[in-house]
């Protein structure tokens, strides 16, 4: 079943009661959530105020999708990085993200991070991917017993210089051969490759689990020149059922009307199909 969600750093300096207030009204279906938005660091999080967020949402109506934005705090971490305690240092954050993401009702992370896996200077693209296997593995193995499933993002070329296509990512996800380790795809990275989205969506249908909706201006879905209804025909093709999450790229003045008409655009596109919730 599809189901809508949006990212709260679209709501800059909110709290969350007041973002979750707002999307419950909207009609979104889950948050999804970035780690730095909360703390610097989520050790840092008491369970006490753990159960308290996932029961704030609830009480308006709202799922937590999961957690994206994963590296951006604290900072120091990066997953294919020469030395070993650095990697080792991410690898045990990403750990805690993912003990994290379940304490809320979540069960994806989105590993987007381009800055902590660009392929470092004097850093082979061999021993970097070696390094990036053998993190997520470790990773996946840990987060299986929480039922969360790290969900690798390819992203352009001008953001890493590392996994930038389907079929990068598609080939670390049959390496890593974890069944919690998938893809996420972006809409907003596929329209800037010269390729028709429909067809990487499609590409990655197999290993599909969770999905960013916005356009190729890097707004909300329906604010640039994205055909959602291809969008949204190739998501149903692939027999996608994961969230929709519309997550905006660019600061906005009037978040509110953002989230309202990417909200808007989503349910036009997928109104056609029963699957849509």
């Amino acid at each position: 079943m599809i189901k809508f969600s949006i990212c709260n750093e679209l709501f800059k300096n909110w709290s969350l009661p007041e973002v979750f207030n707002l999307v419950g009204k909207l009609g979104y279906h889950a948050v999804e959530l970035a780690p730095f938005t909360i703390a610097d660091d989520v050790r840092e999080i008491s369970p006490s105020k753990r159960e308290a967020i996932r029961k704030l949402a609830a009480q308006h109506g709202l799922e937590i999708a999961g957690l994206h934005w994963l590296l951006v705090k604290p900072e120091g971490l990066h997953i294919n990085h020469p030395n070993p305690d650095v990697r080792r240092k991410t690898i045990e954050y990403l750990k805690h993200l993912g003990v994290f993401c379940r304490d809320l009702g979540g069960r994806i992370l989105v590993f987007g991070s381009p800055k902590q896996r660009m392929v470092l200077p004097n850093v082979t693209y061999e021993d970097a991917w070696e390094w990036t296997v053998e993190a997520f593995k470790e990773c996946a193995e840990y987060l299986a017993d929480y039922d969360v499933t790290l969900c690798i993002e390819p992203l352009r070329s001008e953001s890493t210089n590392f996994i930038t296509s389907v079929e990068e990512a598609l080939r670390l996800i049959d390496e890593v051969a974890k069944p919690n380790f998938k893809l996420i795809l972006d809409v907003y990275f596929m329209s800037g490759i010269g390729r028709p989205i429909g067809g990487q969506i499609l590409l990655g249908a197999r290993h599909l689990k969770h999905f960013h909706a916005n356009d190729d201006n890097r707004g909300g879905p329906g604010f640039g020149s994205v055909d959602y209804r291809e969008v949204a025909d190739s998501l149903m093709r692939a027999e996608y059922s994961g969230y929709i999450s519309v997550e905006v790229l660019r600061d906005e003045a009037d978040p509110v009307y953002v989230a309202r008409k990417s909200l808007e655009t989503l349910k036009k596109s997928f109104g056609k199909f029963k699957e849509y919730v």
